[in-house]
């Protein structure tokens, strides 16, 4: 049979993709991109916010149109699985993610075929990334049960993934020449926390990634601001391939509202560890999300939210309107905000935050970067690329490589930055 995969929603969800493509391969499917080619169609969906669901119910109902077997697995199906069987009876198959280890179990029953063997397996992965980049999902679920996330309700409590089947993956991705290493999980600087009396943390993550030279880029995603160490910071500020590249969401700056998501820390934790991070390592790039419009903010909080980020002049910043979700202690909040002013909230960040963008792009005018080739952009004359100072999902913005020589995908140059724009910048590779 040929089979199709349709993956939304984040990284973590692209791993679990890269395992069914995996499973399936392992037994004997045939995978193609093209769903008009694909005797099965599976979708991995999200089910994080109200926009992710309705990408997800969208994807579904335009795949049916195929007339192919389909099945829908991921987050969305965790979430309303006995909802969705009802309302979508064309859909053959649902699998919640607490079904995942029985994923084989239920497939062969749908085809009525006895014969697949294994299951889904951390370490064994079709990855969906270039050669020269991978994902490392080192942990799932999560415990900090913010107000505002149903991420505990779809994935669970949190839970570290074994680290000697990490040790595995890490090896066998050094063995491909995977030369982007991108660590992720749902909280990833709380690694081994639950491991009791094995005295494994994020740090022992990243001490084994380093073993291995070939990895040029070792980036991680989604840390928490009370979770990260002197240690943690340490390692850094000693080992250059660590990309000094801190992605660390923190909602909001004002301490009522952060008390009333049920975030750790306060105001004054987070400006000391912003403080302690560019002290350390004056390099460092710092991105972080907020959120606006939760139930109970102020007017007033928002000119406190603007004075801090004017303040802390984030490098990166990406803004959220609240979404209140079933299940989460927001969703039954009194003082719900009206989405007419949640959206001028969010337009009033953005812009300021455009100002600020502009202004620490420009601070790296004439900066030499190690840049990672990722493609040529034909409408440009110019290569695209990756680099420490962006995220490699395009979220931030994107760095444009002008080159006399032709380059090729997976090359590595270093350009000096020639043209500074709000979100991206121009680089010329240095001969």
């Amino acid at each position: 049979m040929k089979a199709g995969l349709i993956s939304l929603g984040c990284a973590k969800n692209r791993v679990d993709s890269e395992e069914v493509l995996s499973y399936l391969s392992r037994n004997g499917f045939i995978i193609v991109s093209d769903p008009k080619q694909a005797d099965l169609i599976i979708i991995n969906t999200c089910g994080f916010i109200e926009v992710a669901k309705k990408e997800a119910i969208d994807t579904i109902f335009d795949t049916l149109k195929y007339k192919k077997i389909t099945i829908v697995i991921g987050c969305l199906v965790e979430r309303y699985y006995d909802e969705l069987k009802k309302e979508i009876p064309e859909v053959d198959l649902f699998v919640p993610i607490r079904d995942y280890p029985h994923f084989g179990e239920l497939l062969g029953d749908l085809l009525k075929k006895k014969d697949l063997q294994g299951q889904l397996d951390r370490e064994q992965r079709i990855y969906s990334t270039p050669s020269y980049q991978a994902y490392l999902q080192i942990s799932d679920g999560c415990d900090n049960f913010c107000a505002f996330c149903a991420i505990p309700l779809i994935r669970g409590r949190f839970h570290s993934f074994d680290f000697d089947s990490l040790k595995r993956q890490i090896a066998n991705l050094a063995k491909a020449g995977v030369k982007e290493l991108i660590v992720i999980s749902q909280d990833t600087s709380a690694y081994g926390k639950d491991l009791k009396g094995q005295n494994l943390t994020i740090c022992s993550v990243l001490k084994e990634i380093l073993k291995y030279p070939s990895f040029l880029f070792i980036r991680l995603l989604y840390l928490y601001p009370d979770e990260i160490s002197d240690e943690f910071i340490d390692l850094y500020k000693k080992n250059p391939r660590l990309v000094p590249y801190f992605d660390v969401p923190i909602q909001h700056s004002e301490d009522h509202l952060l008390k009333a998501m049920h975030r750790h820390g306060d105001k004054a934790l987070i400006k000391d560890l912003f403080s302690k991070i560019r002290k350390e390592i004056p390099s460092a790039i710092l991105r972080t999300t907020l959120i606006v419009g939760f139930p109970g903010e102020t007017e007033e909080d928002i000119r406190e939210l603007l004075a801090f980020i004017k303040e802390e002049k984030f490098d990166h910043l990406g803004v959220f309107t609240y979404s209140p979700e079933e299940g989460t202690l927001g969703y039954t909040m009194k003082d719900q905000i009206p989405e007419k002013t949640k959206k001028a909230r969010y337009n009033q960040v953005m812009k300021a935050q455009a100002a600020i963008s502009f202004e620490k792009n420009q601070e790296h005018l004439n900066e030499i970067v190690k840049v990672l080739i990722t493609g040529y952009d034909e409408k440009n004359y110019c290569y695209s690329g990756i680099c420490y100072l962006f995220a490699p999902d395009d979220i931030d913005g994107q760095i444009y490589v002008y080159s006399s020589k032709e380059l090729k995908e997976g090359d590595v140059v270093e350009a000096k930055i020639v043209n500074a724009g709000v979100y991206d910048l121009d680089a010329q590779v240095i001969d």
